[in-house]
C-alpha cells in the first residue's frame, strides 16, 4: 500500500527513488497548478518551517501566470499537530475552511 520511503540518498537508487516523490523538485515551469493552502508551524520538530515557505515560493516563481492562488498560512507559535488550544484550533479550521469555500465560489 505504502511505499517504503527509507534508504540512503548517497546511493544513487534510493535517491533517484526519493526525487521521484519529492514535491520541490517535481514543480514543472509553465504549468497550471491547482489552488494550494500550504500551512507550517515555526514550532514543528517534523516539517522545518521553510519547507511549505521554499515550495509556495517555488510554485509561484515558476509559473507566475497560473491564475489560481498559491498562499501560506504560518503559525508561529504551533508545532507539528497545530494548535493545542481549542479556540485556537478553531480559529484555524475557519481560516481552513474559508479558502475552500472561497476558492469553491461559496462566499
Amino acid at each position: 500500500l505504502y511505499p517504503i520511503l527509507r534508504g540512503n540518498p548517497n546511493e544513487e537508487k534510493f535517491f533517484q527513488y526519493m526525487m521521484e516523490y519529492s514535491p520541490m523538485n517535481n514543480v514543472q515551469k509553465g504549468r497550471t497548478y491547482p489552488s494550494c493552502w500550504l500551512t507550517g508551524g515555526l514550532n514543528d520538530p517534523r516539517v522545518a518551517y521553510w519547507e511549505p515557505a521554499k515550495f509556495a515560493a517555488t510554485l509561484r516563481h515558476e509559473n507566475p501566470d497560473n491564475p489560481n492562488p498559491i498562499c501560506m498560512k504560518m503559525d508561529l507559535s504551533a508545532g507539528h499537530f497545530s494548535a493545542s488550544d481549542r479556540y485556537k484550533y478553531y480559529k484555524e479550521l475557519a481560516a481552513d475552511y474559508a479558502f475552500l469555500l472561497d476558492q469553491l465560489n461559496l462566499v
